[in-house]
């Protein structure tokens, strides 16, 4: 394993530099507020720690599924199983999943996006499945910070005053949507309660899990269901079998549960999506695989 370079002097909130994610593969078709693109490298150093070739990896709160697409897809483990409770995230993961990505890519290919055509693709969504993940990816493009929560606004300016066109790039989106699709038998998607996932799976060893939970300080803000019990998560991660890598906002109530379980804790520095540098935890049995 290669020792990562400093890039400051080390201290508690900056023992890691900052991912370029322009260095990141983009794999996934959502601009996910709150994804975690930014970790991948740290994700691939724990998969080739714990992961192999007869590991499953389960990622109870998948959104935009990155981690899960990337372990996939770098043969990290051999199969994910992602879990996602929003319906409109879960329509865009089973149109993908179940035959319907050359139809949804190619529905992205020739929409004309406007404010007008945005508008009325989402008034659309309950028609069917197909219209609601399309409108899930629509308002995942057009609204400020990619943010899916009711109430969330459009953008206004943009890049180089795009406006909502800003984000929207329906060669690319096409593209991720077909590679997706070119590894979907090694993926399942389950529309469902992440904790509930996980009891039912804590008893078996061939399992590693990615665990990132809507964080207390921002959830509310960012997602349609933000509500976790986060103590009875705390304790049913305790009692998994296999192995696991939970991300949180650095708060002392997460420190306070973390040392109940005796998990080990890093500080890791990111920049959200203003550019501002910030920390997040990320939480494990051992974190020996990090340098």
């Amino acid at each position: 394993m290669h020792q990562l370079e400093l890039l400051e002097p080390i201290s508690r909130k900056d023992r890691y530099p900052i991912v370029n994610i322009a260095t990141v593969p983009q794999r996934s078709p959502f601009r996910y507020a709150g994804g975690k693109t930014w970790l991948v490298p740290r994700i691939r150093q724990w998969l080739q720690y714990s992961g192999g070739p007869d590991i499953e990896l389960i990622e109870p709160f998948a959104g935009g599924g990155i981690v899960s697409l990337t372990a996939v897809m770098e043969n990290l483990v051999d199969r994910v199983t992602m879990v996602e409770k929003d319906e409109g995230v879960a329509a865009v993961w089973k149109v993908i999943l179940n035959g319907g990505a050359e139809w949804l890519g190619n529905t992205i290919l020739k929409f004309q996006l406007t404010p007008e055509t945005a508008r009325d693709a989402i008034l659309k969504a309950s028609e069917s499945l197909e219209s609601l993940a399309f409108a899930t990816i629509v308002k995942n493009r057009v609204n400020r910070g990619g943010i899916l929560a009711d109430g969330a606004s459009f953008i206004k300016n943009g890049e180089s005053g795009k406006g909502i066109t800003s984000r929207w790039y329906p060669e690319t989106l096409k593209k991720r949507i077909l590679e997706i699709d070119k590894v979907k038998h090694r993926i399942q998607f389950i529309q469902g309660d992440a904790i509930s996932v996980c009891e039912m799976n804590a008893d078996r060893s061939n399992i590693v899990y990615f665990i990132d939970p809507p964080y207390i300080k921002a959830g509310k803000r960012l997602y349609r269901y933000s509500q976790v019990d986060h103590e009875y998560l705390f304790q049913v991660v305790n009692s998994l079998q296999g192995d696991f890598l939970m991300t949180y906002d650095d708060s002392e109530d997460v420190m306070k549960m973390a040392k109940n379980c005796k998990f080990e804790t890093r500080l890791i520095a990111m920049k959200n999506t203003h550019h501002a540098k910030k920390t997040e935890l990320i939480i494990a049995k051992d974190l020996d695989w990090l340098p």
